[in-house]
């Protein structure tokens, strides 16, 4: 069963940062031409808002994705885009993330597609120290990861994958690191399993410590 679309609702303008919460913000462009998550349920309950990319020509959507789309309320909403072409709806995935940065400078982006042409503009981002990342499904992305993380390496490869977003805005102090990796599990962690997980992170080489100052391994550095 598919329902028609409504997009005229749908304005990115009304997606800026919430200044009021110490948490930053995730946003999260789908590819709807390319991938149709059929897990949006993962995102309840974080700080995330998601823009959905629809073709030019595209009327309506599968019931399920609707309702659970419409269950995370003005967190989420449609972008149809103008025109037809190989690369149109990529341009337009280029052209708002670009204007989300400029508006939260602070928040993280992500790309939910398999179309790798994304990759050299993620890299163009993180060299800019604009937190981004590419991902074929929802399940990838580090905060989900991290909800989701039951076991240590569940939890590293999730750490992991957030400091390699941040390109060259990673943490340059181990008290910064410690208050990153904190904030990605939303400050839950008790000192010793903070201390446990940085500990663990210069274990396995993904980290190097001189002093107060940390460096980063090839693993992160080299994605």
């Amino acid at each position: 069963m598919n329902l028609r679309l409504d997009v005229s609702r749908c304005s990115v303008f009304a997606l800026t940062s919430n200044r009021s919460t110490p948490l930053k913000n995730n946003y999260i462009l789908i590819d709807f031409e390319n991938v149709q998550p059929r897990n949006l349920e993962l995102l309840r309950g974080h700080p995330c808002k998601l823009i959905v990319f629809i073709g030019a020509n595209q009327k309506s959507v599968p019931f399920d994705f609707a309702e659970q789309l419409q269950g995370l309320g003005e967190n989420a909403c449609y972008q149809k885009i103008t025109g037809n072409g190989s690369n149109a709806l990529d341009f337009h995935i280029a052209f708002y993330l670009g204007e989300l940065a400029a508006q939260d400078a602070d928040a993280y982006f992500h790309i939910i597609s398999r179309d790798k042409g994304f990759d050299p503009l993620i890299t163009h981002l993180r060299q800019r120290k604009i937190p981004a990342l590419r991902h074929v499904d929802l399940s990838e992305v580090p905060f989900v990861k991290i909800s989701n993380a039951s076991s240590l390496d569940q939890k590293i490869e999730a750490i992991v994958d957030s400091l390699k977003s941040r390109g060259n805005s990673r943490p340059r102090k181990i008290r910064t690191l410690k208050g990153t990796v904190n904030a990605l599990f939303r400050k839950t962690l008790d000192d010793a399993d903070l201390e446990a997980l940085v500990r663990e992170l210069n274990e396995r080489g993904h980290v190097d410590f001189s002093d107060q100052a940390v460096s980063y391994g090839p693993h992160i550095v080299r994605h």
